[in-house]
């Protein structure tokens, strides 16, 4: 990729609508000064105190703060959170994402917000360490209602979609956003509109899903496919041609620091590695980045090979932010490059 076939491919950004349906979470990050550390005279236990707490959308909430991070003209996120604390501080974060649009976001009092309190113990001259992480989830089956409503936004919303992006990051299966009602509703808009690029990205694995653009990492393929984990480049590049031709749909594998594998319906799987690394890093919130970056250089009729090298650009932009899930800008992106 030149750099002005970069400069084509991009200024295309702001003329693009994304969806992104699923679990938006908060991200709580605390920051605490070991140096103020005392002991509580009730329990004689550690006490860790604060000196700063920072929020910012997490899940598929971080998959829309790189979209909009890199240019995006309008954004659609189709999710949940609760009438909660949680769910204020959500909010308020979302709204920060250029170009994005809460009209069919839902705040219902029959979820809680899904949320990660990330404690970090910050030494000078040291990268944060992150301390036991606290979460929380719903535990119980998303409510019907909650599911129609999140169904008939999809379907209201999808003239308007140049993309749609499917994350599904829930701890407990049909507890979160990604539901059978709504994964049938994705299947029927696959169907209706053929030229939209939808990419669907699971924790929980893609088997259930539909033919889309799938993105997963290398333990989630081997689990797709039946092999046995670790998997070799090899046996991952024929794999992702037999999942490409079945599905018509293009796959990517990410590979962690050895980069990327997409292969597509008649196009041979291709490797593209990573960056070099420059120092410490913190890899939380690289594959939302990855997702973000293919998902936009698709709609914006990147190939294969091109949106590869975007993402894996965008994921060694984020993974040096230390401390926080992160994002990359476009001439961040051209300067790794092209540089």
């Amino acid at each position: 990729m030149t750099p002005e076939r970069f400069d084509a491919l991009t200024s295309r950004f702001a003329q693009l609508c994304v969806g992104v349906v699923g679990d938006f979470s908060l991200d709580r990050y605390l920051d605490i000064d070991p140096a103020k550390a005392e002991t509580s005279l009730e329990t004689g236990l550690p006490v860790h105190n604060v000196t700063s707490v920072r929020c910012s959308p997490g899940a598929a909430g971080n998959i829309v703060q790189n979209l909009g991070a890199l240019g995006t003209g309008k954004l659609w996120p189709v999710g949940f959170c609760g009438e909660d604390g949680e769910g204020f501080e959500l909010l308020r974060a979302l709204r920060a994402v250029p170009g994005l649009s809460l009209d069919n976001f839902l705040r219902t009092p029959e979820r809680r917000t899904f949320t990660y309190t990330k404690p970090l113990r910050h030494t000078p001259s040291k990268p944060p360490v992150e301390l036991s992480r606290l979460d929380i989830k719903n535990w119980a089956p998303t409510p019907a209602d909650v599911e129609a409503e999140l169904c008939s936004a999809l379907r209201d919303l999808a003239p308007e979609f140049d993309a749609l992006i499917v994350m599904d990051q829930a701890g407990v299966p049909g507890c979160g956003v990604i539901t059978p009602a709504v994964l049938k509703t994705v299947r029927e808009l696959s169907l209706a509109y053929p030229r939209l690029v939808i990419l669907a990205d699971s924790r929980h694995g893609l088997g259930s899903f539909p033919p889309l653009v799938f993105k997963m990492n290398a333990a989630e393929f081997a689990a797709l496919t039946g092999t046995s984990a670790p998997v070799g480049q090899p046996a991952i590049m024929a794999g992702a041609d037999r999942l490409a031709q079945a599905s018509q749909r293009a796959v990517f594998i990410t590979l962690a620091e050895l980069g990327i594998i997409g292969a597509g319906p008649g196009e041979p799987a291709v490797h593209v590695p990573a960056l070099p690394v420059r120092g410490a890093i913190d890899i939380v919130g690289a594959g939302d980045a990855v997702t973000a970056a293919l998902t936009l250089a698709l709609a914006a009729g990147a190939t294969l090979g091109e949106a590869m090298q975007l993402a894996q650009a965008a994921a060694s932009l984020v993974i040096h932010q230390l401390g926080t899930t992160g994002s990359a800008r476009v001439p961040e992106i051209k300067t790794r490059l092209f540089r």
